[in-house]
């Protein structure tokens, strides 16, 4: 099994991923669901389930695809 930090920044790259090929900026993406992506890009952030289901639901994919 992964330890935090590994599954933080599994998580970090594919969130940075998702936002880069959405063509927004961290500064964009806060303006549109009100969350800081920098500390969490960073793998530095543990995001509740409110916030994992916001980021899905922003970049259209499932949960699953951000935390597999």
């Amino acid at each position: 099994m992964k330890d935090k930090e590994d599954i933080l920044q599994n998580f970090a790259f594919k969130v940075r991923d998702l936002r880069q090929k959405k063509g927004v900026t961290q500064a964009n993406a806060f303006n549109d669901t009100g969350i800081h992506f920098g500390r969490i890009e960073q793998g530095k952030r543990d995001v509740s389930l409110t916030t994992l289901t916001k980021i899905a639901t922003y970049f259209d994919v499932n949960i699953g695809e951000l935390v597999d």
